[in-house]
């Protein structure tokens, strides 16, 4: 009996080890193609949901990304960063708010962080593989390392032949399922050289809220 705990504890072990290495392969292959790319462009869906609650909310947006820059569209609110400081614009409130990014909640997936979130902070495996609509996606399991975490996991869907995200699905220890879907996947395409740049002029009637 002893023998067959000690055999069986030795297979979970490989085969727990074996998990790890094909996940950090396939994150490392990601991470690579992301890191070759001068700029990306996303259209996505973004999904809410707290079935306890009786919660769904859907929205769509798009997310343009250089670096540590990006300009992000998402419920009639546009996101700016330069790399340095944040602009929050909302038309509809006509104010602008200007603030530091909050790189301190380490459960905020922000879009400088969306591709490469993963790289730190995370203990993986691999987990499922499913064909959505006639692609190959396999799944990658992320638990936090900090037990503090408001997360409980992170599915994160890889597109096995373009080694692209194809999805991400959050799902919080309030039970809160969070989805992020790419509906299109663009790189290196021409951008303004005033794109991720914050022009004043431009808001000349706003209120302006400085929060640092």
């Amino acid at each position: 009996m002893k023998h067959i705990t000690a055999y069986l504890l030795i297979a979970f072990t490989i085969t727990t080890s074996l998990a790890q290495n094909k996940a950090k392969a396939l994150l490392n292959e990601v991470s690579q193609k992301v890191k070759s790319y001068e700029n990306i462009a996303i259209d996505f869906k973004y999904t809410l949901e707290n079935t306890s609650e009786n919660i769904k909310q859907e929205t769509r947006g798009d997310v343009i990304m250089k670096g540590d820059q990006y300009k992000l569209n998402i419920l009639g609110i546009v996101r700016l960063f330069d790399g340095k400081t944040l602009y929050t614009i909302s038309p509809e409130d006509e104010e602008v708010t200007i603030s530091s990014e909050n790189d301190n909640e380490e459960d905020a997936i922000t879009p400088s962080k969306m591709l490469s979130f993963y790289e730190d902070g995370y203990i993986y495996s691999t987990d499922i593989e499913q064909n959505i609509k006639g692609r190959k996606i396999q799944y990658i399991k992320l638990i936090p390392i900090d037990s503090k975490s408001e997360i409980k996991y992170i599915l994160l869907g890889i597109d096995a032949q373009t080694k692209h995200i194809y999805n991400l699905i959050q799902l919080g220890k309030n039970s809160t399922k969070t989805t992020f879907t790419v509906n299109s996947f663009k790189t290196n395409e021409p951008l303004s050289k005033t794109l991720f740049t914050f022009d004043a002029s431009k808001y000349e009637d706003y209120y302006i809220n400085k929060l640092d």
